[in-house]
């Protein structure tokens, strides 16, 4: 599914202790208490706010409403046309995860909200990357092109490289490896899983660290396969079931590619 943006925030030494204290929180799935430490006084921190709480709604399915308020409140807050298309942006994400999950399909809104995002946010922006991203996801997802997705997953890696941004990074990689992997090119994709899976465990990102792990277990030969799918759900259960659509990843073989 996706990311979701503060991507690299806190994850260093040296980082403001307040946004090292919330990258842990989200990197543990914690997004609840990781959005009540900030203030959303200041467009930055509403939509820092928001993105935290759409996130949550991708991974665990709840949450929505507490979402929509934190958006709305970001929307309001919002200025200048970066702050208006990250906003934007989020809007999108969250229209996105609706329709994924099935809870009231909102793929127009996902389009127009991530159409207006490209209009704000120039090509070139540190923010494009993420919304490259996003834009990958609907075209694997609901509109069911591969090639348009694997074209956006591209740009969006060639970006994240650039700025750079590693989780985003760590998506994209993984992102690119399942359309590999629906093309039967196993080596390309093991390679992606595995390049996801260094850097999420590199960053602590144990909330992605177990679908990056049964993902890589889909390329593997027992008996690693199963090592890796054992690893996974023991994450899994650590995390109370988050995220809630691995479950059906977790037994071979593995249906979907993978999805966040």
């Amino acid at each position: 599914m996706a990311h979701t943006a503060m991507s690299g925030t806190g994850t260093t030494a040296g980082d403001d202790p307040l946004q090292t204290a919330v990258w842990r929180l989200r990197s543990r799935a914690c997004w609840a208490d990781a959005a009540a430490l900030l203030q959303p006084v200041t467009a930055a921190a509403a939509l820092q706010r928001a993105t935290l709480l759409v996130e949550r709604c991708l991974y665990t399915e709840q949450g929505w409403e507490e979402a929509e308020d934190a958006l709305r409140t970001a929307e309001a807050l919002a200025h200048s046309d970066d702050e208006r298309g990250a906003a934007a942006c989020e809007r999108g994400q969250l229209a996105y995860a609706a329709t994924l999950h099935g809870v009231r399909d909102r793929a127009d809104e996902a389009r127009a909200a991530l159409g207006r995002a490209a209009a704000l946010i120039p090509p070139g922006r540190p923010a494009r990357a993420l919304l490259d991203f996003r834009r990958g996801l609907l075209a694997e997802n609901l509109a069911r092109s591969p090639q348009a997705a694997r074209a956006a997953y591209r740009r969006a890696h060639a970006a994240a490289t650039a700025h750079p941004d590693p989780l985003l990074l760590s998506f994209t990689w993984r992102h690119l490896a399942g359309l590999a992997l629906r093309d039967g090119e196993l080596a390309e994709a093991r390679h992606g899983f595995a390049e996801s899976l260094r850097i999420r465990e590199e960053l602590g990102y144990l909330v992605g660290t177990a679908p990056a792990l049964a993902s890589l277990a889909d390329t593997e030969s027992e008996p690693e396969a199963s090592r890796l799918r054992a690893e996974a759900h023991r994450l899994y259960r650590l995390l109370g079931g988050v995220p809630t659509w691995l479950a059906r990843h977790l037994t071979p073989p593995a249906s979907d590619a993978a999805t966040a």
